[in-house]
């Protein structure tokens, strides 16, 4: 296995752990994975002929769900650099030309050639440093289209000593210290450096989980 670019995260998955992904956040959630996924997925508004630009697609489980409601003039680009998961995604999606897959970082000066009417990060951008997470911040910006939305679907702020005590060991277990470091920003006001607004938000998972919304 290559080197890690960030030893401190769990972004960069074993190819096991890639493998049964879906399965493990099942586990690690209680079984709530699922629910609040498809519930938050669900809020993702969706116009006839829509582009979506899905930003760490993993699986493609996200993007399954979003299949539900996507016209066929839709398209979804979903972009990862797992090969397990790549193979997950074409393999879900094999028979659907509305659905494209490359492997790209994220991280990195990104360049489309395209502008998309959603941008979808999934549990991802919480896994960088704040540094990094800026860069990605970039790039879903750069290619969004004006008038589209920014979703971004991830833990929202709140106080580690006031979660629950087995709340708390799963978090401490299963994350890494850059995911700490994230509760403490407040998340609209870094959108707003980039000149994103018209705010909305709900919360799952007892309130942990938040589905961020920001307008260009």
């Amino acid at each position: 296995m290559s080197k890690k670019l960030y030893p401190d995260s769990k972004i960069e998955l074993t190819s096991t752990i890639a493998k049964h992904y879906d399965s493990i956040m099942n586990l690690v959630t209680f079984g709530k994975y699922h629910d609040f996924i498809r519930r938050a997925i669900g809020l993702i508004e969706l116009k006839p002929g829509c582009r979506v630009l899905d930003m760490g697609c993993g699986t493609g489980r996200n993007a399954a769900l979003l299949k539900e409601r996507m016209d066929n003039d839709s398209r979804l680009t979903g972009l990862d650099i797992s090969h397990q998961m790549e193979r997950q995604f074409r393999d879900r999606f094999s028979n659907d030309e509305r659905f494209d897959f490359f492997s790209r970082r994220i991280d990195v000066p990104l360049e489309l050639g395209t502008k998309y009417d959603v941008v979808l990060i999934s549990f991802v951008i919480h896994g960088f440093p704040q540094e990094i997470r800026k860069k990605i911040l970039q790039n879903a910006v750069d290619h969004l289209a004006v008038g589209g939305r920014l979703y971004i679907l991830d833990y929202n702020e709140f106080d580690m000593a006031m979660m629950p005590a087995h709340h708390r060991f799963v978090f401490k277990a299963v994350e890494c210290r850059y995911a700490f470091d994230f509760l403490k920003y407040d998340w609209k006001s870094v959108l707003k450096d980039y000149g994103l607004g018209e705010f909305t938000e709900k919360l799952f998972y007892n309130q942990y989980v938040r589905l961020l919304s920001a307008g260009k």
